[in-house]
């Protein structure tokens, strides 16, 4: 356990050197955000003035179709901004420079590749939501339980694309094989940077409910705005450190070179198999 914290915390500083190396990086996730605000406001203005006639709930056939297109286009949005920043954490960790409009033309050359992952995901998310909306707790259960291996199993889906031009089906075998070549039962690590920022914003939550005991309304008022900046800050610092941990793993499973930028031991860490871990048992 105490091994796994540190070695978190020492995944987190790396990968916030390079963050602080080349600040443009940042850019991506924050466009990423300010035109996820635009769909979900595109989706939700028309169904306010609608006055509920349709609605983004699997009650219905048009809500099902309305939730599967509004999935559709954020997924796309995510997946595109997140290729323009791999591109650019991939050019970096191989001793070259890329701009972030040369991480969007690179985005903008994949674009049918990333409308056929985002038309997967979408309807493995729907599929999911339905399963939840139908099954009530349970259902809520196993869809985070499959959702979240399936977040594993496929996270190395979009440098495959990217970075080998194979088409979305090969790609998902592509991730499935690195994934079983290289996680195996230290999957877990790949978790390791959200856990920090959840922390961070956990200790941020209890700190501004803290403001209550002052009994001041503006006190508490403002202490909400500041904490809803900080979370927007720690997602966009989480997205683009996860993307940069991603590619140097990717880098390693391909070629078994570690980014020099990289600590050698650390990196392999995470690829070190369960029996190897044990003395060999499983």
């Amino acid at each position: 356990m105490f091994e796994r914290i540190s070695r978190s915390i020492e995944l987190v500083k790396m990968s916030w050197r390079i963050l602080m190396e080349d600040k443009k990086l940042l850019v991506f996730p924050i466009l990423s955000g300010i035109v996820m605000l635009i769909v979900i406001a595109t989706f939700i203005l028309p169904l306010i003035f609608s006055k509920g006639a349709f609605s983004l709930e699997t009650n219905s056939i048009t809500g099902i179709i309305l939730l599967f297109l509004f999935y559709l286009v954020s997924y796309f949005v995510v997946i595109f901004f997140n290729v323009g920043l791999i591109s650019c954490v991939y050019a970096k960790l191989q001793g070259n420079a890329m701009t972030v409009g040369g991480g969007l033309a690179a985005a903008g050359k994949h674009l049918g590749s990333i409308l056929a992952w985002a038309i997967i995901a979408a309807t493995v998310g729907l599929i999911l939501r339905l399963i939840e909306d139908r099954e009530g707790t349970i259902g809520q259960i196993v869809g985070g339980l499959v959702g979240g291996v399936w977040s594993l199993i496929t996270m190395f889906v979009v440098p495959v694309l990217v970075f080998e031009d194979r088409g979305v089906f090969d790609a998902m075998k592509g991730s499935l094989g690195l994934f079983k070549k290289t996680w195996g039962e230290s999957a877990v690590g790949s978790l390791s940077i959200g856990l920090v920022f959840v922390a961070i914003g956990i200790i941020g939550f209890l700190l501004m409910l803290a403001t209550l005991l002052l009994n001041d309304i503006l006190v508490f008022f403002a202490a909400v705005a500041i904490y809803v900046v900080l979370i927007a800050i720690l997602a966009i610092l989480a997205s683009a450190m996860q993307g940069i941990f991603v590619v140097a793993l990717y880098i390693y499973a391909k070629t078994g070179q570690v980014p020099p930028v990289f600590n050698r031991d650390l990196v392999e860490g995470a690829f070190t198999p369960r029996s190897q871990k044990f003395g060999g048992t499983i």
